[in-house]
Order: C-alpha cells, then structure tokens, then sequence
C-alpha cells in the first residue's frame, strides 16, 4: 500500500481520538515522560509543519520543526496541520524527493518514501499515547497495524530511549496481539 495513504489514515485516526480530548485534560500526563497532554498535541503539529517543509525542501532549520501553535482550539490547529501535511505528500514526485529531517539526522537526508514511514508510525503511536492519557479506544486496522510493524522493527537501537523518538523495545509477550507487539516495538507498555 502507498506510504501516502497509511499515512493519511494515520493521521485520520490521530484526529478522531483528539476530537474527544476536553480542555481540562490538557495538563495530564502522557505516556511520553516528557509531556503533557497539551505538549504532545503541540508535537504533533509540530512534526506535521516540519514534515510539510521538509516535502518541499524547506525542512533544514530545526525552527520550523518548534513553531507549532494550539492556540485556544488543539483539534482545529492539529486538523490544519494534518491537511497540510497531506497535501505536501500528495505532490508529484515527493515519494523519491530528499527530505531534510534535523529532529532525526542532522547530518543526512531521507528519501521520502522513507520520511514518510517515520512520521507514519510516529502518529500511529501518539495516537496511542493521546487515546490511553484520556481513556478512549486506539483502534488502527490491520494494514496500518501491519506496516507499523515493519516499520518500528527496522528502528536502530541507539535510536531508543531518552532524547529520541522511541522507547527501548519492551518485552512482548508470546501470543500477543499484533496491535501489543507494535506498541512494545516503540517502547510502549500495552498493559
């Protein structure tokens, strides 16, 4: 399936569990030890304006990954940033275009097609993270269950832990759900 596609339901599926989240839920804190409700809504704009810069080769300065504004309206300032996001991606020729990611390399640049799988399971997994802060259901189809999980197993080691995008891997038990293995995959406890 096109990166593209998994991508938008990705993000489709972030913004249906942020619908629900209520202003007095916004100092709660997350499952990332580093934010809070509001701060991880704000990442999450954030990496979809940076994303969308870095579709049109404008990605370099880490700035344009910090501007990120909730405003008084969190769903509103996450929706314009995802329809963003999803309009860069659908441009000719951006799925072998370099992308220019200083949050993850400084020093190199991806191919789209692979930036695109990046940001892919970042959104399945903090849709996790916002659904589990305020008590909702995280509920990714199979196919996005599936390329997460090819996606997260190929996530170097020293990528893991403090300071970067992931956790260490957790155990996963045996005969655990697809869904559990590609949490524990990112570093997220499932129970």
């Amino acid at each position: 399936m096109d990166i593209r596609e998994l991508d938008r339901r990705a993000l489709a599926l972030t913004g249906e569990i942020i619908k629900h989240v209520r202003s007095d839920q916004l100092a709660l804190p997350t499952p990332c030890p580093d934010w809070t409700l509001y701060g991880l809504l704000r990442h999450l704009v954030c990496q979809n304006e940076g994303f969308s810069a870095a579709a049109r080769g404008q990605g370099g300065p880490l700035m344009t990954w910090r501007r990120g504004d909730l405003g008084d309206d969190p769903y509103g300032a996450y929706t314009a940033s995802a329809e963003a996001v999803t309009a860069a991606f659908a441009e000719d020729g951006v799925l072998e275009r370099p992308f220019t990611l200083p949050e993850v390399r400084e020093d190199m640049t991806f191919p789209g097609r692979v930036a695109m799988s990046f940001h892919f399971v970042d959104f399945v997994a903090h849709a996790w993270d916002v659904a589990t802060t305020i008590g909702v259901a995280w509920e990714p189809d199979d196919e996005m269950v599936a390329a997460g999980l090819r996606v997260a197993a190929k996530v170097p080691a020293d990528d893991r832990g403090p300071g970067t995008g992931f956790g260490q891997v957790i155990g996963i038990p045996e005969g655990a759900s697809p869904s559990h293995r590609l949490l524990a995959l990112l570093g997220r406890r499932p129970a």
